[in-house]
């Protein structure tokens, strides 16, 4: 394996280069300045004589309000590079991982979402990332698309990091609970990545760490943090946010474990890790 990471700086990205170190495999880490996968020739020319036999897609433009007005630099990014990214695989005959999300759904089921329920976005992120999946699935030969939500890690901002932050702060937390999906731990969804690639199973996945509403997970990490302020329900139009956002977004992971005989951790075990890695390093 030789292996490129696109958006290699972000919590997903900086999760494969812990994981590639350990396993010893050779990778490749860039950011956007590095490389312009919006730029087709550019990428092209990056690739060459590379001998590059995976691709792990890690750049997203995941402004979710913002794009309701940028929406073309979220369809370049989230869309147009995807498709990018597709040619330029099949040209090297390597494997294309990307990553995409549960905001291609428009929460009007009350069931968690298969990879067999049709996208339905009701915001312009969500429309860029349907776009992407619809590249990826026309174009490249062997792909990996995987829907994930609410990723945390260690590396970038993020729900769990700003709930810390915002407890810091405040004596009184309000935090939506009819906003309902499944948080994703970044060191979980780069291992089980790595899982699939070595099995080979292409495809669509759903892999996430299981349901939660904001305000369950909030109240789980206030409580191990030992927060002793006060935490009221809101909902989710209280926040009079630009983009419209799903009320129920949770996706099952069927078919993951059907490939690779591996089930995610629940996300009460997942957030537990989380924050001991953030103790470790001191940020807790």
């Amino acid at each position: 394996m030789k292996i490129l990471i696109t958006g290699a700086g972000g919590q997903l990205g900086q999760e494969f280069q812990k994981l590639f170190e350990r396993e010893n495999i050779e990778y490749i880490p860039t950011d956007y300045k590095e490389l312009d996968i919006t730029n087709l020739n550019k990428l092209r020319d990056f690739i060459k004589e590379r001998d590059i036999t995976h691709i792990i897609n890690c750049a997203a433009y995941n402004m979710v309000d913002k794009a309701e007005e940028d929406w073309k630099t979220a369809y370049n990014v989230n869309g147009l590079a995807v498709k990018n990214l597709s040619i330029v695989s099949n040209e090297i005959n390597a494997e294309l991982i990307h990553y995409s999300t549960d905001y291609v759904f428009d929460g009007n089921k009350n069931t968690p979402y298969t990879i067999y329920d049709t996208p339905n976005p009701l915001n312009k992120y969500g429309e860029s990332k349907v776009l992407g999946e619809r590249f990826i699935q026309n174009i490249a030969n062997k792909y990996y698309l995987i829907r994930v939500s609410w990723v945390f890690g260690i590396g970038n901002n993020n729900f769990a990091k700003k709930v810390i932050q915002w407890s810091r702060q405040n004596d009184v937390l309000r935090i939506a609970s009819d906003e309902i999906s499944a948080p994703t731990y970044a060191k979980d969804l780069a291992y089980t990545t790595y899982k699939l690639m070595k099995e080979k199973a292409y495809g669509l996945y759903h892999i996430t760490n299981g349901q939660a509403s904001r305000y369950e997970w909030a109240e789980y990490i206030l409580k191990k943090i030992n927060w002793n302020g006060k935490l009221e329900k809101a909902s989710k139009e209280d926040f009079n946010l630009p983009a419209k956002r799903p009320g129920y977004s949770v996706l099952d992971n069927y078919g993951l474990k059907e490939a690779v005989n591996f089930e995610m951790p629940d996300w009460q075990d997942a957030t537990d890790r989380f924050l001991k890695e953030l103790k470790d390093k001191g940020e807790l």
